[in-house]
């Protein structure tokens, strides 16, 4: 399985009043993805940002997009995102009842598909899909806030995602969003994910460039144990 090692911003815990500036910083430090949370109130319990805003975002930067709908009915969307500069777009296997028609309809746009799993729901319930998944994002907070504390639980699903792709021959990536910092993202590295996204441990530090590059460095060494 060869996929490069990226740490993914999330630019929902940036500092909106100079976004620009925000993401040219981690830009200069090696970012080539950036991870983009809609949130509409109803799936979870809080509000952010839309497909205006991104369309502003796509003019500041080349970065991959990566957008993460936590939304009902999310394939209501799935083309005005794409037609806003997503470059990848991520979906719950607990808000799309008719998942494989929604990935599609994501890959039939040009973008990368993703499928989200919640704390609680069990890795088997995406089996039928994982062939047609371009990448599986593991929730290791419940969605809604940032800032939250990671559960460790979330590392036996990373666990088990690299033991499904390597038996099946997959090529998926696996990426993880929640409290993903210094202190534990070597450990997320060796059980086998690939994205890291991180908020608050980039953009609420001193150096948003200077937690980039250290958590990458990270990544890498938790790599190199997972072989």
């Amino acid at each position: 399985m060869s996929i490069d090692l990226q740490v993914l911003p999330s630019l929902l815990a940036a500092d909106f009043s100079r976004l620009g500036e925000e993401i040219r910083a981690v830009e200069e430090a090696g970012t080539r993805m950036l991870h983009y949370d809609v949130m509409d109130g109803r799936f979870v319990p809080n509000i952010s940002m839309g497909v205006p805003v991104l369309s502003a975002i796509r003019k500041v930067t080349k970065c991959h997009l990566d957008i993460h709908l936590m939304i009902v009915e999310p394939e209501r969307y799935v083309e005005a995102f794409r037609a806003a500069g997503a470059d990848s777009i991520s979906v719950h296997q607990e808000a799309s009842p008719h998942l494989h028609r929604t990935l599609s309809l994501i890959q039939s746009t040009g973008a990368m598909a993703g499928v989200v799993l919640n704390p609680g729901t069990p890795v088997h319930t995406l089996d039928d899909v994982l062939d047609l998944a371009d990448f599986v994002l593991i929730m290791s907070v419940n969605p809604g806030f940032g800032g939250q504390k990671f559960i460790h639980g979330a590392l036996q699903k990373v666990r088990q995602l690299d033991q499904r792709r390597r038996q099946l021959g997959l090529k998926y990536a696996i990426e993880i969003d929640g409290g993903v910092d210094a202190s534990n993202i070597a450990e997320i590295s060796a059980a086998g994910c690939d994205w890291f996204v991180a908020g608050s441990s980039v953009f609420h530090s001193e150096s948003s460039a200077t937690a980039v590059r250290d958590l990458h460095a990270r990544a890498v060494t938790g790599r190199q144990i997972l072989g």
